[in-house]
């Protein structure tokens, strides 16, 4: 998905019409700033990994924003229609009791990204998911001064925060995804490898990079599986996942392969999802599957719910019905939702 400067908001998402093996995310594209089945293994050797991290002091599990003990940090990106950024967060936290322990914005590539944390509140971690471009731009150094640009400007923040950068890039439906790309999944690796010097170089420290696949990849050819862009231990801190119930899927099948492949090395955050509502109380179930699903799978740390009702035809507010809301508050409030 994607959004621009600190008041996001979002592109229509892709069309529902995909056949189930290639299920989009929620947003094709954003504006200035603004979405595997199979068991996917990771890219580089444990002993390779952990040579090199004891040589850089890298504990290799999250960069500067921890997962906290045993919990799981519940937050949102916020787009509600007739509703200010500050207005939205306002409701929910009426509504849940509470601020949004992670807060999800999108930013364009060339859009300068922010050197305060507007609309965030101390309490809350941010999130920025920081649109790509073809990898060419990046790999030929011709973006060097605007990465190291956006490098110094969060670092300025001078609070840990989360950055994913490119995300689906398994998907056809973006800029930066491999089929648009040669189908050369290296070229991204190294393209994600050239904007993590840059960052080292510019001392952006405080940010931890959050490599995020979508759940299943289109084309399914072996060539763009999710493994093949993992741009290796040393280079990410959170394995992220987007995936929506489009077809009736369960968390399950969603999310349970990205954890298999990434949970034991790396803390899960899903960056992306909602409920899909198929009528009756299917949103409302849907959302107590997925708490329960989280709540017995401790691999996974985060979970950004795409809380708007300003994408085409698709609400995915989580106060779009009262059962909706209901069921989203028994999560927001579970003790294992704390984090």
């Amino acid at each position: 998905m994607s959004v621009s400067s600190p008041s996001p908001a979002g592109s229509p998402p892709p069309p529902l019409s995909p056949s189930p093996s290639a299920s989009p995310s929620a947003v094709s594209s954003l504006g200035p700033a603004a979405t595997v089945t199979a068991s996917p293994a990771p890219s580089g050797s444990p002993e390779e990994s952990a040579a090199t991290r004891k040589a850089t002091g890298d504990s290799g599990r999250s960069g500067p924003v921890a997962p906290a003990d045993g919990t799981v940090m519940l937050g949102a990106y916020l787009s509600l229609s007739g509703r200010s950024s500050a207005q939205s967060l306002a409701l929910r936290r009426k509504q849940l009791g509470r601020d949004q322990p992670i807060v999800h914005q999108f930013w364009a590539w060339d859009e300068a990204l922010p050197r305060t944390r507007q609309g965030v509140g101390s309490g809350s971690t941010l999130m920025i998911s920081w649109h790509g471009v073809a990898w060419k731009r990046i790999n030929g150094g011709g973006s060097d001064k605007l990465i190291a640009a956006a490098a110094r400007n969060l670092a300025r923040q001078g609070r840990p925060l989360l950055l994913r950068w490119a995300w689906e890039m398994n998907g056809d439906w973006f800029e930066w995804g491999g089929a648009g790309n040669g189908k050369d999944p290296d070229g991204y690796v190294s393209a994600w490898r050239r904007i993590h010097r840059i960052f080292a170089d510019e001392g952006a420290d405080n940010v931890s990079w959050v490599w995020s696949p979508n759940w299943n990849s289109s084309p399914g050819d072996s060539w763009n599986a999710l493994r093949n862009y993992y741009p290796g231990d040393d280079y990410v801190d959170w394995v992220g996942v987007s995936g929506y119930n489009f077809y009736k899927e369960s968390p399950r099948t969603l999310f349970t392969p990205v954890v298999n492949a990434y949970g034991a090395r790396k803390p899960i955050i899903v960056t992306e999802t909602a409920a899909i509502d198929f009528g009756g109380s299917t949103k409302a179930d849907w959302t107590d599957d997925l708490a329960a699903y989280v709540r017995r799978t401790p691999e996974i740390s985060a979970l950004v719910w795409f809380d708007t009702d300003t994408h085409n035809d698709t609400n995915f507010r989580v106060d779009s019905t009262d059962g909706a809301l209901a069921a989203y508050r028994r999560m927001a409030r579970d003790a294992h939702f704390q984090g």
